[in-house]
């Protein structure tokens, strides 16, 4: 408990109000050739990268996540597990399951790593306690031993074994430490951040073409600070289009806007499908109905759950299984998320679907009630076979007569 005391038993008194304290907190800058430096901390204030870590981070956040158990050819969900709670309901006393799924998920789509502290009693898990991502640095030992070294906020450090730290991680070169997401892809995030620049300084600035002032002769130094004050007044879109007033013979010279600056929206919008494109989230997940079709939506949303989701899910199922349950019990006890509600299609796609299964007698009415969330019916166990489907000119029956 002394270990749990000092990793967070304090108050952080440090208040986080800026980009580079969080990015301090997150993990490290990264130039770009845009000259944009990049953060896990500033992507976040790229809007479509903010949406895409939100629409994978609430989405596994609100699939259950059980512990099941095998009982030989059945399945069943193993409420009286001691990790059930912990995995279904609250990982530790100040987070929901959502809400520390949520974070796992932000870790690994902005860092590909995430670390919880695994506090053991008595051989049992009793919370899972997430940390930092730049606090902690996992290294490999010549055995093959995996060690964890943990900074504390006081500056203090520890290293911790594989057993007390769940690490999930994403894409390897070396099996331990990820490739960075934010970091391969920050040339891509700081053109979108340098685009997003372009077209506030844009907007700042009335978004109507550039110039300047033309005199025959020399403005005095009172006329010249006179001049740049009154035209701090006709800066922002809010002033757009205001009469400006010229004196002393002066002269508006206009430049004509550029094309890359009439195009820039253009290049957002490449940017808006890029990242989506890293991240995997079809475009109408973000807000983006440009090539969206009524047929085509419902088949992106369950290619964003087989391909997008199902990684980063059996990645987590996978790392849990093995870390958290003892080895007697890998195997036949394990953690399992429920993907049946992302999965569902239409109403009458659903119907078509189940009608086929209980006609062909591969589902029973209870089983289609129970994926429903609907509660058994008497009776419905019943598992039909159609008259036509025999076995060399027989019945089943008659089959099973006929060798006896």
């Amino acid at each position: 408990m002394n270990f749990i005391k000092r990793l967070f038993g304090r108050k952080n008194t440090e208040i986080i109000d800026t980009s580079e304290k969080l990015a301090t907190v997150l993990g490290s800058w990264y130039d770009t050739d845009s000259g944009i430096q990049i953060t896990s901390a500033n992507a976040m204030q790229i809007s479509t990268v903010y949406q895409c870590i939100k629409v994978l981070s609430e989405s596994v956040g609100m699939l259950p996540l059980s512990v099941m158990r095998e009982l030989g050819v059945s399945k069943e969900i193993y409420s009286d597990h001691s990790l059930h709670r912990i995995l279904k309901v609250a990982p530790n006393d100040y987070m929901t399951s959502q809400e520390w799924k949520e974070l796992v998920m932000a870790h690994l789509c902005l860092t590909g790593a995430h670390y919880s502290y695994i506090n053991w009693v008595n051989g049992r898990v009793t919370e899972l306690l997430p940390l930092s991502p730049s606090a902690v640095k996992p290294k490999l030992n010549n055995d093959y031993s995996v060690e964890y070294d943990v900074t504390f906020k006081n500056g203090t450090t520890a290293t911790l074994s594989q057993n007390e730290i769940l690490h999930f991680r994403t894409f390897t070169l070396d099996g331990l430490t990820p490739v960075s997401p934010i970091g391969q892809t920050r040339h891509a995030l700081g053109l979108a951040k340098a685009t997003e620049q372009h077209g506030s300084s844009l907007f700042k600035n009335g978004a109507s073409p550039f110039g300047g002032f033309k005199t025959q002769g020399e403005l005095t130094d009172e006329q010249f600070n006179r001049l740049k004050t009154e035209l701090e007044t006709y800066q922002g879109s809010g002033n757009s289009f205001k009469p400006l007033i010229l004196e002393g013979g002066l002269e508006w010279v206009q430049v004509s806007i550029t094309p890359e600056d009439a195009q820039f929206l253009e290049t957002r919008k490449y940017q808006r499908s890029e990242i989506a494109g890293i991240f995997r989230v079809p475009p109408h997940m973000i807000g983006d109905l440009e090539r969206a079709t009524f047929s085509n939506i419902e088949h992106q949303g369950l290619d964003f759950v087989n391909y997008s989701l199902m990684p980063y899910i059996t990645k987590l199922e996978s790392r849990i299984n093995v870390s958290l349950f003892p080895e007697n019990e890998q195997g036949t006890i394990y953690a399992k998320f429920n993907v049946n509600a992302l999965l569902r299609g239409d109403m009458k796609a659903r119907a078509d679907f189940y009608t086929r299964m209980v006609q062909n007698g591969a589902m029973s009415p209870n089983e289609i009630r129970e994926k429903e969330d609907m509660n058994p019916r008497e009776g419905g166990d019943i598992y039909l076979t159609p008259m036509n489907m025999v076995i060399n000119g027989r019945t089943e029956e008659e089959a099973d007569a006929n060798e006896e």
